[in-house]
């Protein structure tokens, strides 16, 4: 009996900074244990205001060095035209094609937004400063994002930002698959049309993940946060109970037509891995 191959969705990889050298040769090994999954791109992402740029550009151009694609995030909150316009000139230079473009939140201090107060902002901008040089990537939250008045407000903040020139969309982490479907039922009916990827966190790790989720308004559904917490320490079973509720998630994404997954690494290969594998997308 022969069986049809499961078609392979474009998986891309998400890591942060590291803050010392021995974080940057540990995700060296990380990143050549995950480009088995051949990468269509690597995002590297930042603290409050930019707070580690320098450091997101040099993994950011690690990974080119590596022949993958590579896209810093971008954050435009307390910016003024100049800086970003620098930026852009920076990336254009090492020979950066993608970007994640977002709001950013204010570091502690800062008085005021500056010169860009929504990430539709930073999208026009760098279109009208670089034309189709770069492809933009933007948030999308299908549980909306947690300073939007609404439901309605946060869908047309949305639709503003791909208006303004995005390519494609990256979700923040979720387990419910209903929230993601909608979302992106929604959108459409806003004439959005773009790739809305699905953003996949492997769950290794409780109170990291409670934490995480409480701090950007992802929810984790009450069975998971219950059986999680019935774990208490128990590592192995957090481990394992989390392969098999993300593993789940992700087949009933592919089968609603998801174009593809973003996994939130953590710096991490091992869970990202096994998922992967257990999809056939390795």
């Amino acid at each position: 009996m022969t069986t049809t191959p499961t078609t392979r969705l474009p998986v891309s990889l998400e890591f942060f900074p590291p803050k010392t050298p021995e974080g940057v040769d540990k995700l060296a090994a990380v990143r050549q244990q995950l480009y088995a999954l051949a990468p269509q791109y690597c995002s590297v992402t930042y603290g409050a205001g930019g707070s580690t740029q320098d450091g997101t550009l040099q993994t950011v151009q690690a990974i080119l060095a590596e022949g993958v694609d590579a896209a810093p995030h971008f954050s435009c909150i307390g910016a003024d035209q100049a800086s970003i316009r620098e930026k852009l000139q920076q990336f254009k230079t090492a020979g950066v094609r993608r970007i994640v473009a977002l709001r950013g939140d204010l570091p502690s201090g800062y008085g005021g937004f500056g010169e860009f107060r929504y990430a539709s902002d930073l999208v026009a901008f760098i279109r009208a400063e670089t034309g189709d040089h770069f492809h933009i990537e933007v948030a999308a939250y299908p549980e909306m994002h947690p300073q939007a008045r609404s439901p309605e407000a946060d869908l047309q903040a949305f639709a503003t930002k791909v208006r303004a020139g995005a390519d494609a969309a990256i979700t923040q982490y979720f387990f419910n698959g209903d929230a993601y479907f909608r979302f992106v039922d929604d959108v459409r009916r806003l004439g959005v049309e773009i790739p809305v990827i699905p953003g996949i966190m492997p769950i290794t790790n409780s109170s990291q993940l409670m934490r995480f989720s409480d701090a950007c308004g992802a929810e984790i559904p009450r069975w998971i946060r219950n059986r999680l917490q019935s774990f208490g320490d128990d590592k192995a079973s957090i481990q394992a109970f989390g392969l098999d509720v993300v593993t789940a998630l992700c087949e009933r994404l592919r089968a609603g037509g998801a174009p593809g997954f973003h996994f939130y690494t953590m710096n991490q290969a091992g869970a990202t891995l096994e998922i992967c594998r257990r999809l056939q997308l390795l």
